[in-house]
């Protein structure tokens, strides 16, 4: 091998570096959901996203109230405006109780709040719980599921709903 292949070999090997994560895993994509308000308007995606050893939901919004919002995913994979009852409640496969808080929680759609900035534009990822085969089979049950955002903060307790208050953002999620 000449100088310059070897100077090629090392320079692509760092940037294919540069693209995975602390474990050495590629970031994989495993579903999506584009959200839209309760007119129909498309506020922004959730996309589950596998890290390897781990797993989170990166979320990107605009023109969403400012503050804390509870966001969860939902047993029903329909998001019928204006209201989104039609999402079920929250996803919960182990019959667990709500909330991170509460010593007999949490189940599988209990997610942490995005806090919005006043800007209404937010990019972040949450965590989620739950190994890449896991959760598949639980969000592409026969009736697949929703991602919610919810008008006010998840008080992490309350059961079963975390008292988030009325559904303001909806999607439902698709295999990446």
């Amino acid at each position: 091998m000449n100088t310059k292949t070897i100077s090629l070999s090392l320079a692509s090997a760092l940037a294919l570096a540069g693209c995975s994560t602390m474990d050495g895993a590629e970031p994989r994509e495993l579903a999506m959901a584009n959200l839209s308000n309760s007119s129909g308007q498309p506020v922004g995606t959730a996309t589950l996203v596998d890290y390897g050893t781990s797993r989170a939901m990166r979320v990107m919004v605009t023109g969403i109230p400012a503050g804390p919002h509870g966001f969860h995913l939902h047993t029903t994979g329909t998001c019928t405006p204006p209201d989104f009852q039609s999402a079920g409640g929250h996803l919960n496969p182990e019959d667990n109780e709500h909330g991170r808080l509460n010593p007999d929680g949490k189940h599988l759609g209990d997610l942490l709040n995005i806090d919005v900035p006043a800007s209404g534009t937010l990019t972040t990822e949450v965590p989620v719980d739950g190994t890449p085969d896991y959760l598949m089979e639980e969000l592409f049950d026969a009736d697949g599921t929703a991602v919610m955002i919810h008008s006010g903060a998840d008080d992490y307790r309350t059961n079963p709903s975390g008292d988030a208050g009325s559904r303001i953002a909806c999607g439902v999620l698709t295999r990446a």
